[in-house]
C-alpha cells in the first residue's frame, strides 16, 4: 500500500478551507488504497474536541501542540515531520509553513514532493516571506493550484509541473431543495467575518439594494471577527435592520440556514497583507442546495460561478453591478436554481479526488 505523509497548517474540526481540504484529501486517498499520516497544529485550548474528531478517522493525524513559545512549536513540526519521512513514498505539502517545511525536508529525502496551494501563502506582503515561499515551491516535484487564479500568482515562476484541480464540497448532511415562494429577498454570506470575505461590500450596497426590495435581509454567518466594525458600517449607512449576524453556527443550521435564502453573495477582496480568496467552496455548497451566487471578479471565484449560468461575476466594490447581477438572478430565478445544482456537481469530491489519483498515477 502506498504511503503519504500530509503535512497541513489546519485540520478539522477547527474551521479553515485549508483544513477542510485537508481533510477531504486524506480521506479520499485512503479510501483508493493509499496509507495516510497527516501532521497538522493542535489548534483548540485543550485539545478535546480534536480527540474526538480524530478517534472516527480511518487515517492518523500527529497533532503539534502550540506552545508559548511560538518557536517551540515549529521545532515540534519539523522534528515530527523528519521523524515520518523515511516511511511514507511521497510528501504532500498545504499551507505556508508547509510549503516551508516540505522545500527544508527536500534536502535531505529522495521521496517525491507536491505542493497545495490556495492564493494568499504565495502572495505574502512580507518580501522575505514571499521570496522565501517562491524558493520553496522551486523544490517541489510538482505543484497544484486550486484555482486558474491562483496558478496565475505563481506565474512569474514558470512552473513546467504545475496542474489546477479544483477544490472539492461535501454535505455530510441531507439536503432539501426548498421552493422560493418568498418575493423578500434574503442574500447570506458563509465565511469567516473579515476583510477578505468581503461582507462589508455587501452592506455598502444595501442603500441602494434597498430602494427596490425594501425588506431585504442580509444573513451574515461565521466567526464574527470584525463583527463590530460591519455592525458600525451599517449603522452609519441606516442599513442596521437589514443586517443580522448568525455568527458561528453547526453544519445542521447552515444548512437550514441556506435553505432559507434566496442568493448566496461572496464579494471577496485581497487585503493589503496580500490575503486571497482563493476558490470559494462554500458558494458551491449553496449552489447544490439550488442558491445562486454573485461573486467577485478578479480572485479564485471566478473558478467557483459559471458567470451567467450558476450565478453572476461582479466588480465587488460596484453596487450598481451588484443591482443588476440580483436583479438578473431574481427575474430568472429557476434557471439559475436548476443551474446552480448542475453546475456543482462537478466539483463534489468524489470527482475531484479523481483528478488527484490521476495526478499521483
Amino acid at each position: 500500500m502506498p504511503k503519504i505523509l500530509i503535512l497541513t497548517s489546519e485540520f478539522p474540526p477547527q474551521p479553515g478551507g485549508i483544513g477542510n481540504h485537508a481533510y477531504n484529501l486524506a480521506k479520499g486517498l485512503q479510501d483508493n488504497g493509499f496509507e495516510i499520516q497527516l501532521v497538522c497544529d493542535a489548534r483548540s485550548a485543550n485539545g478535546e474536541a480534536e480527540k474526538i474528531f480524530d478517534k472516527n478517522l480511518s487515517f492518523e493525524v500527529i497533532r503539534i501542540v502550540r506552545k508559548k513559545i511560538i518557536f517551540r512549536s515549529y521545532l515540534n513540526r519539523i522534528a515530527t515531520a523528519f521523524s515520518l519521512l523515511r516511511h511514507n513514498e511521497l510528501i504532500i505539502c498545504s499551507g505556508k509553513f508547509s510549503l516551508w517545511l516540505g522545500a527544508f525536508l527536500t534536502f535531505f529525502s529522495k521521496n517525491k514532493f507536491i505542493a497545495i496551494i490556495h492564493g494568499s501563502e504565495v502572495q505574502l506582503s512580507n518580501k522575505i516571506l514571499r521570496k522565501l515561499t517562491d524558493r520553496s515551491l522551486k523544490r517541489f516535484n510538482k505543484v497544484i493550484a486550486v484555482s486558474n487564479y491562483t496558478k496565475s500568482l505563481i506565474s512569474h515562476l514558470s512552473f513546467k509541473e504545475i496542474e489546477v484541480v479544483p477544490n472539492g464540497f461535501e454535505i455530510q448532511l441531507p439536503v432539501i431543495v426548498a421552493t422560493k415562494n418568498d418575493p423578500v429577498p434574503v442574500l447570506i454570506t458563509v465565511g469567516n467575518v473579515t476583510q477578505r470575505k468581503g461582507q462589508q461590500n455587501i452592506i455598502n450596497a444595501l442603500p441602494l439594494l434597498l430602494k427596490k426590495y425594501p425588506d431585504l435581509k442580509y444573513h451574515i454567518v461565521g466567526i464574527p471577527t470584525d463583527r463590530d466594525r460591519l455592525e458600525k458600517l451599517a449603522l452609519n449607512l441606516g442599513v442596521e435592520e437589514a443586517v443580522v449576524f448568525f455568527g458561528k453556527v453547526s453544519e445542521k443550521e447552515k444548512i437550514e440556514l441556506l435553505q432559507q435564502a434566496d442568493v448566496f453573495v461572496m464579494l471577496s477582496e485581497t487585503t493589503k497583507s496580500g490575503d486571497a480568496e482563493g476558490f470559494g467552496i462554500a458558494i458551491l455548497e449553496a449552489n447544490e442546495i439550488g442558491i445562486p451566487a454573485i461573486g467577485s471578479l478578479g480572485c479564485g471565484i471566478e473558478d467557483a460561478i459559471d458567470n451567467g449560468v450558476s450565478g453572476k461575476l461582479i466588480n465587488p466594490k460596484d453596487p450598481n453591478e451588484f443591482a443588476d447581477a440580483l436583479e438578473e438572478i431574481l427575474n430568472n430565478y429557476e434557471t439559475y436554481s436548476q443551474n446552480a445544482i448542475t453546475w456543482s456537481q462537478d466539483f463534489k469530491w468524489d470527482k475531484v479526488i479523481k483528478l488527484y489519483l490521476d495526478i499521483l498515477k
